[in-house]
């Protein structure tokens, strides 16, 4: 297969990717700093040359890249600037919300309840139980809540870790870190969702509705997962990363 050449004037770049170019530089260079709000568009499209659309098309590109995002209403914000090193992803064991939030979670709220088993619970915990533990978590950014959790533990696996189901300290940092320690493999299936907002739910969860659910199985044991968990992440603070390598 040949591969030619075009000339110069045939592969000249597109204007919304010059103008790409150009405001990645200034973010990048710290004209515009992390977590402050871009000019209006028709100040940004007068300061770069170019028509609204134009700038639209660069803009979508930036947020593409995770370096704005748009907030109905408000503007453009930045959101962070790429890291020189590849941030750890989902390719590795750990807590799924903190590597794929574009938020620095300072604060993580806790309750559970023990519930009868069902039908889902046996299918997304692998095999029957005499009750399970229902877990619901608020993780929050500077007293805002910006995501949520939910997961299912057999009360079986509560003696297995020798747990103490009064130490609410003790509870949150197995969940949180140390079962993913304890880990040989996990499974994660991602999905979109619209469902995080409910009437049930004791807070509201900042960014709206539309969120990346990450449906995760945490496995010791090869026959059955210890934990399975349910991240909502909403789709404004979403930064789900894979670093595949060879």
């Amino acid at each position: 297969m040949e591969y030619k050449i075009a000339k110069e004037q045939e592969r000249k770049k597109p204007l919304y990717i010059t103008v790409y170019d150009q405001l990645y530089k200034m973010i990048m260079n710290g004209t515009f700093a992390g977590d402050s709000k871009l000019p209006s568009e028709p100040d940004l499209a007068k300061m770069c040359g170019v028509s609204r659309m134009t700038l639209r098309q660069a803009l979508s590109l930036l947020q593409d890249d995770g370096l704005l995002k748009r907030i109905h209403g408000k503007g453009n914000f930045i959101t962070r600037t790429p890291a020189k090193t590849p941030k750890i992803g989902l390719e590795k064991i750990g807590n799924p919300m903190y590597k794929s939030h574009a938020k620095q979670i300072d604060d993580v709220e806790m309750n559970f309840r023990i519930d009868l088993e069902s039908d889902y619970t046996q299918q997304v915990l692998g095999r029957k139980a005499a009750a399970v533990v229902a877990f619901e978590r608020w993780y929050k950014s500077a007293g805002e809540v910006v995501g949520y959790s939910f997961t299912f533990m057999a009360i079986e696996a509560v003696t297995e870790l020798d747990l103490n189901l009064q130490e609410n300290d003790q509870l949150l940092e197995m969940l949180e870190s140390r079962i993913y320690e304890l880990a040989n493999r996990a499974a994660i299936e991602i999905k979109h969702s619209t469902s995080t907002i409910s009437s049930l739910q004791k807070y509201q969860v900042a960014g709206g509705k539309d969120c990346d659910l990450l449906l995760e199985s945490v496995f010791i044991h090869e026959d059955y997962p210890l934990v399975y968990n349910k991240y909502y992440i909403p789709r404004e603070f979403s930064l789900l990363t894979i670093n595949a390598v060879r």
